[in-house]
């Protein structure tokens, strides 16, 4: 018995199958090999065709197969997870009414804003527990006042993961988590924000049905199983944003877990019970994937623009060409704690909603060149990077998110011992990381889902666990004094920037 899980990014779709027996993943793979095309009609838009999505994901689909080697009837379940906060509209004959304005688009922020003056602070953050911002309300929002002719087709507004449900089966719903993380969700009544919704001029019928996350949410068409070389009737059981898919990954779903990624970005992903929000707004919360109305369970998510590209940009500029990332995670070790005084702040990937949406910039000080070496730069950045992580838990902290544990994949950043050990030492968390991957928790997902899986235990028994990374405390107040320097250069950077 076999699950089918897919990750559905903006780059590219991924496609995992997974013995349901032992937990073990069968095949994997991905299209395209290059990435997918995101268009920019204008300076700070970003627009995908969803077709192309599904074609990749036809791609990805075969190659697994062929890999396998396994009967199609022997498929169980299929679990989703996708790019979260894009816009797709489709008309009654589900076609689609124009491109899917994507997460990374910023046309909608001055309606997001304009919505926050207008209905109060407090009434957002409160409700929705998240400002209108840039999600995609708002961004339904622009296509109601710029391109009315659409929105008046429009049988239903959907998220990326919507669509990817509603070409295989030829249904169309979605779920609270999803509802939530398009800033559509009311905590306060644990219902849709008729409020927002008022205020935006979004018609209610244009919502989906609504479907739990863990469910059967619909049945493989005959259609969708002759372009994928599957049966029909295979049901799809999960569904759910990259991110709050990537804490399920790792099996974080109670309080004080965490989840962490330092790829591109850098994101620290909680788990919370309380229905509590930031009131500076530096942080989202979402219903994460275990969330009902007899059970809090809020994602909340703190993103960090500039971690990993850093340290791709120090590869790329200012070490030998030769030299790849385990060679730079080799060197860094070389430097003490602190690197020497030398400190860096990973800000330059533009702005960053943990410091209130100030561009600070990239930053490198107390440069010394009689004792700093190549060694103490990487050192530096590896140090910034988990320093920054760091100061965006205390944010968390704020909100009733105390971190025990911190669960990760075994990739990016995480490969290097600098960044691991800092973390662990300055957090005082336990850091557990793990074989898995986005593809393979929607696979787990579908499986809890369609009761292949009796428990969220049994689903994760054979989740490989890679390497623990325990706080020793010996040289903590080392890395607590390189910490509060490097905090001191951030605050003059962001008192010099407001």
């Amino acid at each position: 018995m076999y699950l089918l899980g897919y990750d559905v990014g903006s780059s590219s779709v991924k496609a995992s199958l997974i013995n349901a027996e032992t937990g073990r993943c069968t095949a994997s793979a991905f299209h395209p090999k290059k990435e997918m095309k995101i268009d920019a009609p204008m300076s700070g838009w970003a627009e995908q065709d969803p077709e192309q999505w599904w074609t990749n994901l036809i791609l990805a689909t075969n190659d697994v197969m062929q890999s396998a080697e396994i009967n199609p009837s022997s498929i169980q379940a299929i679990g989703i997870a996708y790019q979260m906060h894009g816009l797709v509209l489709v008309d009654k004959e589900h076609k689609l009414l124009r491109s899917s304005i994507i997460w990374c688009d910023s046309r909608a922020v001055p309606y997001g804003d304009h919505a926050m003056k207008t209905l109060g602070e407090e009434a957002c953050l409160s409700r929705l527990l998240n400002s209108p911002g840039n999600f995609t309300a708002s961004k339904l929002s622009w296509v109601i006042m710029n391109e009315p002719e659409v929105y008046e087709k429009a049988y239903k507004f959907m998220l990326p993961g919507d669509y990817i449900a509603m070409k295989l089966t030829g249904e169309i719903n979605t779920t609270i988590s999803g509802l939530s993380e398009g800033i559509m969700w009311d905590f306060s009544v644990n219902s849709l924000a008729d409020f927002l919704l008022q205020y935006y001029g979004i018609h209610e019928h244009l919502v989906p049905d609504i479907v739990p996350t863990f469910s059967e949410q619909g049945r493989l068409s005959a259609r969708a199983a002759r372009e994928l070389g599957l049966v029909p009737g295979i049901q799809i059981a999960y569904r759910a944003g990259d991110q709050p898919n990537n804490a399920f990954s790792l099996n974080v779903l109670n309080p004080g877990e965490i989840a962490a990624t330092a790829g591109t970005s850098g994101v620290v992903y909680g788990v919370s019970d309380e229905v509590k929000y930031d009131p500076l707004s530096r942080v989202n919360t979402f219903a994460h994937v275990n969330h009902s109305p007899e059970m809090n369970r809020l994602g909340v998510l703190l993103c960090i623009n500039g971690t990993g590209i850093q340290y791709s940009w120090l590869k790329q500029h200012l070490s030998p060409h030769q030299m790849n990332y385990p060679a730079l995670n080799d060197l860094a070790m070389e430097a003490p704690v602190g690197s020497g005084g030398l400190l860096m702040l990973p800000f330059g990937n533009g702005a960053e909603r943990m410091l209130g949406n100030l561009n600070v910039g990239a930053t490198i000080k107390n440069i010394n060149f009689n004792i700093h070496s190549s060694a103490h730069l990487v050192r530096a950045a590896q140090e910034g990077v988990a320093f920054a992580m760091h100061y965006g838990m205390q944010i968390l902290k704020e909100i009733g998110i105390h971190p025990t544990v911190i669960r990760a994949g075994l990739a990016n950043m995480f490969l290097s011992p600098v960044f691991r050990e800092t973390l662990a030492e300055i957090s005082g968390a336990t850091i557990e990381l793990y074989d898995t991957d986005g593809s393979i928790g929607a696979a787990n997902g579908a499986g809890i889902g369609s009761g292949t899986f009796g428990s969220f235990q049994e689903a994760f028994d054979n989740l490989n666990k890679m390497m623990v990374i325990e706080p020793t405390g010996i040289e903590s107040h080392r890395y607590v004094d390189a910490y509060n320097d490097w905090k001191k250069v951030l605050n003059l950077c962001i008192a010099n920037s407001e």
